[in-house]
């Protein structure tokens, strides 16, 4: 351990790191005024805090049925331009995105140079796909402190056969330092044992939810990953946060637990992510996850009993087999997080920007289905 905390020392410090009372410096002024939509089009329901003393948080379901394809690839990015443009409109603090951020961590040639192959990976190789959900997300940087996770196809060779992963050498600290190294507070090594945002903590604060903490965790994270959660979440400089985990396989499209996974290199399922640390974490008051994937739904949720009998809603996010597991990668369906100046009340809206896009569809872009418009209790 002695190994870990000497790297970790030099890697926060590398970002300048965050104190959550700190005073922040002054931001650049942008050089381009910011459009929340296309001028011309004139929404119809365009998207609002529906109190103006809200924040938001928006949520990205797993990009990779975007990146597999090389003609999916924009669509993609015209999501993350988009959360960009929403910062002040919809005063966002921060963009989440539930891993899975490409389809294959390392092959060469996709399928042999076929499309299909008799698989549904795309016709991109990975060096390809990482660059181009790179590029997407440097539509955030030094815009917002964005957190990410990985999946497990940002692991091995296909999918988790090992874990070795190019993470860490297309979303590196220093990419975006500027927002990172103000809310990143904690991080821990990677099983590689490099300094990695595979395992993070970031925290922010507001004049009524006052501190909020989201910590990352890797795909089916290892028991030390977990003991490191649980102990920051235990540290008394945190008692009073309410902390959002976020980590790639938790649920089902059932809602149910995930109780085993079937890759060679996976650790803890999402019951034993449960079992081992949420469950056991006052403090942890909200999950997100999304992994799962089907084509007649792209949402799922539960309520799960802490040991302290509290309550620890999870939900799971992922669109990307709802056009088919070869369509157009989502639909660009993402969520709207608003967190209610009533300090208790998380109302959660699923929105497609690109069916927002034309007068002709607009009318498409929100889902209003009880699954995807609801309101989550957090509890203090």
């Amino acid at each position: 351990m002695e190994i870990y905390k000497k790297l970790f020392s030099i890697f926060l410090a590398a970002t300048a790191c965050f104190s959550i009372s700190a005073a922040q410096p002054n931001e650049p002024k942008p050089y381009v005024k910011k459009h929340s939509n296309p001028p011309s089009v004139k929404l119809i329901h365009p998207p609002a805090l529906d109190d103006a003393g809200s924040f938001s948080m928006i949520l990205l379901g797993d990009p990779q049925s975007y990146i597999k394809f090389d003609f999916n690839q924009p669509l993609f990015e015209f999501m993350t331009a988009w959360c960009a443009a929403q910062k002040d409109k919809l005063n966002v603090k921060t963009v989440l995105c539930t891993g899975d951020l490409v389809e294959q961590n390392d092959i060469v040639i996709s399928n042999g140079g076929n499309l299909y192959g008799g698989q549904e990976c795309g016709n991109q190789p990975s060096t390809l796909q990482w660059k181009s959900v790179s590029r997407a997300f440097e539509r955030l940087d030094n815009v917002y402190p964005y957190i990410v996770v990985t999946g497990n196809h940002d692991y091995g060779y296909d999918a988790s056969e090992t874990r070795q992963t190019q993470f860490g050498k297309y979303f590196d600290v220093s990419r975006n330092n500027l927002q990172w190294g103000r809310h990143l507070i904690s991080a821990f090594p990677n099983a590689e044992g490099k300094a990695s945002l595979e395992n993070a903590a970031y925290g922010f604060t507001d004049k009524i939810w006052g501190k909020i903490i989201v910590i990352a965790l890797e795909f089916s994270p290892r028991d030390e990953v977990l003991e490191w959660a649980k102990k920051l979440c235990s540290n008394k400089e945190h008692a009073d946060a309410r902390i959002i985990v976020l980590t790639h396989a938790i649920l089902n499209t059932k809602g149910e637990i995930i109780t085993k996974d079937k890759y060679k290199a996976a650790k803890n399922s999402g019951k034993e992510i449960f079992d081992k640390f949420m469950s056991q974490c006052p403090n942890v008051k909200l999950a997100i996850c999304g992994h799962a994937g089907n084509e007649k739904t792209m949402a799922s949720f539960r309520t799960e009993k802490r040991s302290d009998g509290g309550n620890l809603p999870i939900m799971m996010f992922n669109s990307q087999a709802i056009s088919g597991w070869n369509g157009n990668g989502g639909d660009c369906w993402l969520r709207i997080l608003e967190f209610k100046p009533d300090g208790k009340t998380v109302s959660v809206k699923t929105y497609s920007p690109l069916f927002a896009a034309s007068q002709k569809t607009q009318h498409l872009a929100w889902e209003e289905s009880p699954e995807h418009k609801f309101d989550i209790a957090i509890e203090k």
